[in-house]
């Protein structure tokens, strides 16, 4: 049920809902781009504060949408502020509400964020939300908050350079496996992920729901990203140096990140376990579904699906693969390097899927093909929309070349098995990951199309 009204909620539902309509695919992480919102329906809507020039409300809203000509829903949570007066740090993210009471996104307000934390330092629940704590684990009160960096299908916010909370956008009904596999990593020791403290659910669709988590904040850390990219362009500032004698070769880190790869793909199968299945029936034959349905928005991909089958079926051909609970969509933005240790983050899943495909098991090679497909990502996109430059693009193979083999070494140094030794499996999940890369370059960011397609053009070849 809704929230009771109060002064925080001055905005009244139908010009609330109104504006979340056309607010909403604007955003970032809102999951269905290019589809039309027909109407958006207010689900929760709990007061967090309530004062006569400032107020705080959490809500959960079902959106309906019309998507490829079909009609779906979607819940999203949108944790609100109202403010009489604004600060400049406020205004872009004002929704377009008409009225005495700007209304924005309050995870971009560091008192709204504070709140948060003060709701699990208390474990008590507001309204329909509630704040769960680890066993033997806390949460401090009174610390300040800040948003942490770019969105992606989440917001991450800090809390006091302490704690990451990170809040889910799109919720489907359901326990997010980030939560599931960060409880497994715990209870296995693991010391490649930040512990979790705690986390927000309430009942989505008559499930208990996942709504965001808490966690140990890793301060002095490194995306392995901009890491990445920083190596890439100082090989390509320092063309005539080899890669090895560069002060920012990154094969020294690239070994530690498929340590750690391996090391959490240890600690899962050791708690969740394992099972030994077909690979006929371990998805890969959907990668040829994919590229069919792929080939209907860029219809460039269609003549690579003859190549792809061959590749299917060498792959086939294993027999049998080992498959575990894995990340799911691992790639160099999802890893922190600390003075200690690389940490893995984000256990969401590739969020294109269903949260019931996100929680299945899957073969190990599908992280260590997102790892592949990441570290060319790094070493070509500052290519695109270059003129063709063969030396360079050399150089950056090069690199790409020296960190995956480096990678695949650290893997296997803790692994005792090398992914290499399942080379057409191995290569059959990168050529599904380049697929999915296309479709979604195609719809996102078009003049990057050509580096996943150059790609999938190698996989197959």
């Amino acid at each position: 049920m809704v929230g009771s009204s109060s002064s925080a909620s001055r905005t009244v539902e139908p010009q609330l809902t109104e504006a979340l309509a056309t607010w909403l695919p604007a955003q970032r992480w809102f999951g269905a781009k290019g589809s039309t919102v027909d109407s958006v329906q207010i689900l929760e809507r709990e007061v967090l504060r309530d004062e006569p020039h400032f107020a705080a409300e959490h809500l959960l809203v079902e959106v309906r949408m019309t998507q490829d000509g079909a009609v779906v829903t979607q819940t999203y949570q949108v944790p609100l502020g109202f403010r009489t007066e604004l600060t400049d740090e406020l205004r872009p993210w004002v929704l377009p509400v008409v009225g005495e009471v700007a209304v924005f996104d309050g995870l971009r307000d560091p008192e709204i964020i504070g709140l948060y934390g003060d709701a699990f330092a208390s474990g008590n629940s507001t309204g329909s939300i509630e704040f769960k704590i680890v066993d033997g684990s806390s949460v401090p009160s009174g610390l300040p908050g800040r948003v942490l960096g770019a969105e992606q299908s989440n917001t991450s916010v800090i809390l006091g350079d302490l704690l990451l909370l990170k809040l889910f956008r799109q919720v489907p009904p359901g326990v997010s496996p980030d939560v599931e596999l960060h409880r497994a990593l715990a209870e296995a020791g693991s010391a490649n992920v930040a512990p979790l403290r705690g986390w927000l659910e309430a009942v989505v669709g008559g499930e208990p729901t996942t709504l965001g988590m808490i966690q140990d904040f890793a301060a002095n850390s490194t995306e392995g990203w901009t890491a990445a990219l920083a190596s890439v362009r100082e090989v390509f500032d320092s063309p005539d140096t080899p890669i090895e004698e560069l002060p920012g070769d990154f094969a020294r880190d690239a070994h530690r990140i498929g340590a750690a790869v391996a090391q959490v793909h240890h600690d899962l199968a050791s708690v969740l376990g394992t099972v030994e299945r077909s690979v006929e029936s371990t998805a890969v034959e959907e990668i040829l579904a994919r590229i069919s349905g792929v080939a209907r928005v860029v219809p460039e991909i269609a003549q690579y699906i003859p190549a792809a089958t061959a590749l299917i079926s060498r792959a086939e051909a294993s027999n049998s693969t080992t498959v575990q609970r894995i990340h799911g969509d691992l790639h160099l933005g999802q890893v922190l390097g600390t003075p200690e240790r690389w940490l893995l983050i984000d256990f969401e899943g590739e969020p294109a899927k269903t949260l019931a495909e996100r929680r299945q098991m899957d073969s190990s090679l599908r992280d260590v093909a997102g790892m592949l497909r990441s570290f060319d990502y790094a070493a070509n996109h500052l290519l695109v929309d270059q003129p063709e430059d063969s030396s360079t693009r050399e150089r950056a193979d090069q690199w790409a070349a020296r960190s995956i083999a480096s990678f695949f070494d650290g893997y296997a140094s803790v692994a005792g098995h090398d992914p290499r030794d399942e080379a057409d499996l191995l290569r059959a999940y990168e050529l599904d990951k380049a697929v999915y890369e296309v479709l979604y370059e195609a719809r996102n960011r078009p003049t990057w199309l050509s580096l996943p397609m150059r790609a999938v053009e190698r996989l197959v070849s």
